[in-house]
């Protein structure tokens, strides 16, 4: 089943259970799905889906920071019982040992030694870490295994 049905299916399931909290935050993933569809002009996909919820918890985990430096706890909150919602359909994340494993095969593969080099890595590890790890993180892993200070 496709994230994009798999959300239509929990929307129906929110909706016979009232949960008004929940409906919301997956009527608000729907709508951004249907934004890029537009904007777009196709139908997402599982890739694009998983593109569209890693930027929704990227905007929600800003957002956090920024209510709790405002002192409203309260917007915090429901922030993040959207990430809670959110995260759902987003894969298992990585492990910091496969994820060290995999820095280390991409490393091998572009035979990457130097600085320079870590756009090539980088380039290998975005498309196999992608919504399974934070890419700031992968970077600066990659940053500590190339030597770059």
């Amino acid at each position: 089943m496709s994230l994009k049905a798999r959300l239509q299916d929990d929307v129906k399931q929110a909706m016979r259970a009232r949960e008004k909290d929940r409906l919301g935050a997956l009527r608000m993933i729907q709508a951004e799905i249907s934004q890029f569809e537009v904007d777009e002009r196709r139908d997402a996909d599982d890739d694009a889906v998983l593109a569209i919820l890693n930027r929704m918890l990227k905007q929600r985990r800003d957002s956090i920071d920024q209510f709790r430096k405002g002192g409203r706890e309260d917007l915090a909150e429901r922030e993040a019982a959207e990430i809670t919602v959110i995260e759902a359909y987003m894969p298992e994340p990585l492990g910091d040992a496969e994820l060290e494993q995999m820095i280390a095969e991409a490393i091998a593969e572009t035979g990457a030694t130097a600085p320079g080099d870590m756009g090539k890595v980088m380039g290998i590890l975005k498309s196999r870490v992608f919504g399974r790890a934070d890419l700031g993180v992968v970077s600066q892993k990659v940053r500590t295994a190339l030597g770059i200070s």
